[in-house]
């Protein structure tokens, strides 16, 4: 009998030690929460006092807030192809927002370059997208021709969102090419279905680009909500971003609801900063989306991993949405091969204490005529044609202080730098439309010159935005 009885403890012993190992081994789950042209300051964890955002707070409590995060680029398009690559896109020539189609001469995202899909479908992962795409509209451009198994979304960079009678291809909401249509109001549908492909996939590890197109144009939301926000001043805005947040909730509940939480790791971030035309606020920031100020790059970002990252902190260090393939190919234990080029960090050791400092001692800035660099603390703004400007962002994070004249040395170091970064970098594939190009230029022209107010006064911008198109 005592014989038996520990042959059974072994057993039982051998069999714990087993489980714990595969459970230490096990692959964390990986969702990039994506929303788009949200402003700096509006959400609770990042200040807002008049926008609610209980869940995406609780996200960011259970995890790390960065206050020093920036995206590639200031505008859709550019931006996400950077995210989704792990590189500088202008690498391979996306620089502007106009992807296009063959008609039109556009390339899209370049058919060699590899996404952070192809690299976890390759690595035994369920691959999803989600939401918008906005990353071309060629066959070869599609989410299904990038490494994902599934594509629940639409293609263009903005739609609707209710549904179309009768949408164009782009923009009709589809799975895996197939039209779908919908009851009731987007930014849920997107959640609910976000809900449904975790359940699915609970007992494998899965990667999940959850792209919401709130809180981008047109400014829609659902009637019990803009019933809510009545007397809000952004009252539309407010709406949308309640929707936003039940259906990020709705996304926790599931994941604790079906004990993976713990291992799930999920980034929520803005693919630029704040439009002038959805009412957001960039709060001490200066600038917009498309500029490249703080306001148009600078973006709220979270990183939330229970089992092994620390809640509750904030993180200070100079950090990029590039660095999301990087620091999900380390937690998931991705060997990188060799040809793979990426320009992120892993963020990993600085999460955990392991590294102290800035993930990047340098970054960048182009799209078209704009561009930016940053060193350490310094920042550097270049408008061609124009010139060229430089803030000490640590002492004056809202640029307002030009100081190319007093800091002559910092100002040749960080333009070396930018020349020295562009001659890696290919000439862009195509621009922009020129209406846009020409007001976003004279915006940019008059932030540089400091002399409109104009980063935290939404209704200022609309008025100036609105005089240029006229000219």
């Amino acid at each position: 009998m005592d014989t038996l009885f520990i042959l059974l403890l072994c057993g039982f012993l051998v069999s714990c030690n087993t489980n714990n190992a595969v459970q230490k081994e096990q692959k964390p789950n990986v969702i990039v929460i994506l929303i788009d042209d949200a402003g700096y300051a509006d959400f609770g964890f990042m200040g807002s006092k008049d926008l609610e955002t209980p869940n995406i707070d609780r996200l960011a409590k259970s995890g790390v807030i960065f206050t020093d995060a920036h995206v590639s680029a200031t505008v859709c398009a550019p931006s996400r192809a950077g995210l989704i690559t792990g590189k500088y896109q202008q690498r391979f020539g996306f620089e502007a927002n106009d992807t296009g189609d063959k008609n039109s001469g556009d390339i899209g995202l370049s058919d060699d370059v590899v996404t952070i899909a192809d690299v976890f479908k390759k690595n035994g992962y369920k691959t999803m997208a989600l939401g918008k795409w906005h990353l071309g509209k060629e066959e070869s451009d599609l989410p299904n021709n990038r490494g994902f198994d599934e594509f629940y979304g639409f293609e263009t960079g903005s739609r609707s969102y209710f549904q179309y009678e009768n949408p164009s291809k782009a923009k009709m909401l589809q799975h895996n090419g197939k039209r779908v249509k919908f009851d009731g109001y987007l930014t849920d549908v997107l959640g609910n279905q976000s809900v449904k492909y975790i359940k699915e996939n609970k007992d494998n590890p899965f990667f999940m680009y959850l792209a919401y197109n709130a809180v981008h144009t047109p400014m829609e939301a659902k009637k019990e909500d803009l019933e809510k926000y009545k007397n809000h001043p952004r009252q539309y805005l407010a709406a949308m971003t309640w929707s936003l947040d039940e259906n990020v909730g709705k996304l926790q509940a599931k994941l604790k609801e079906l004990g993976i939480a713990d291992n799930t790791l999920i980034y929520f971030l803005s693919d630029n900063g704040g439009a002038a035309n959805n009412t957001s606020s960039g709060g001490p920031l200066k600038g917009w989306k498309g500029n490249k100020f703080e306001g148009g790059h600078r973006v709220p970002f979270v990183v939330s991993w229970p089992a092994q990252i620390k809640g509750g902190q904030t993180f200070n260090g100079l950090s990029s949405s590039l660095d999301i393939f990087t620091t999900s190919m380390a937690a998931a234990n991705i060997k990188k091969d060799a040809d793979l080029i990426l320009d992120g960090a892993n963020l990993l050791p600085f999460l955990k204490g392991e590294k102290k400092g800035d993930p990047h001692a340098q970054l960048f800035w182009r799209k078209l005529e704009e561009a930016g660099a940053r060193v350490g603390d310094y920042k550097m703004v270049r408008l061609q044609d124009y010139g060229a400007t430089l803030y000490n962002v640590e002492e004056d994070l809202g640029e307002m202080k030009d100081l190319q004249n007093t800091n002559k040395n910092q100002f040749n170091e960080l333009n070396t730098a930018l020349k020295n970064w562009e001659s890696q970098m290919m000439e862009p594939l195509w621009g922009e439309p020129r209406n846009w190009m020409d007001v976003t230029y004279h915006i940019h022209q008059r932030l540089m010159e400091n002399k409109e107010v104009l980063y935290s006064d939404p209704a200022k911008m609309k008025q100036v935005l609105n005089k240029e198109k006229k000219q």
